[in-house]
């Protein structure tokens, strides 16, 4: 008995340290959309390689989406098994993504849906009232962050004076883009938001400050 206790420990502990030591997938999504002479893409790129170049540094195994090149749907649910962290990166249209982003959630999220990779259902029962709309997820213990780039000024956030926002965050702003990961079961982390970009003087510094919040968030 005591052998068999300690063989069953031992392998709990190499099963634990194999976890631990696994190496991580990060699946980056560049959701920016082109308008040439207004939106060329430059600085939401800026933002990606340096996320890039970060989950590089820090191990991970990188799988990439640009949307606007195309993608198939099957390929992009698998990505989404793979991946422990999901990194949107999208500059902010008119309030919210650029719709070929909204057409990739379509596609990929209605496709696990049915094929129920992501989900089973939504959540509720009717043998228990208990359960809320939205814990129907798979994907728990996967995280996702978004980082955004807005012609919107910082100070419009977080002030309830403010005409456009209301006293809401950026991330709050950007509630509808998050909260189909949540839906899922994903962990939505601390988004990182580059403001008012046609008047920032402090893009550099904001691209070198990227890495810190990637660090904090992640704690790593």
């Amino acid at each position: 008995m005591v052998f068999l206790l300690a063989v069953i420990s031992c392998a709990k502990a190499q099963e634990s340290s194999s976890s631990k030591d696994r190496t991580k997938t990060v699946l980056l999504i560049n959701a920016h959309l082109t308008y040439k002479g207004l939106s060329e893409g430059t600085l939401n790129k800026s933002f990606y390689e340096e996320a890039k170049k970060f989950f590089i540094s820090a191990g991970y195994h990188i799988l990439e989406t640009k949307i606007s090149d195309g993608y198939d749907v099957d390929k992009e649910v698998e990505k989404h098994m793979l991946a422990d962290i999901i990194v949107l990166q999208t500059p902010v249209n008119w309030e919210s993504t650029p719709w070929i982003y909204k057409k990739y959630v379509d596609d990929v999220f209605t496709s696990a849906m049915f094929s129920k990779k992501f989900l089973n259902g939504d959540g509720r029962s009717a043998q228990d009232p208990s359960r809320q709309y939205g814990t129907g997820g798979n994907m728990q213990g996967k995280k996702f962050m978004l980082c955004a780039t807005w012609n919107a000024p910082e100070e419009s956030f977080n002030d309830p004076s403010q005409l456009v926002f209301k006293g809401k965050s950026a991330d709050d702003a950007l509630f509808n883009v998050a909260v189909n990961y949540t839906f899922v079961g994903y962990e939505v982390l601390a988004g990182y938001h580059c403001y008012d970009i046609f008047h920032n003087k402090h893009i550099k510094e904001d691209l070198k400050k990227y890495p810190a919040h990637l660090r904090k968030v992640l704690t790593l």
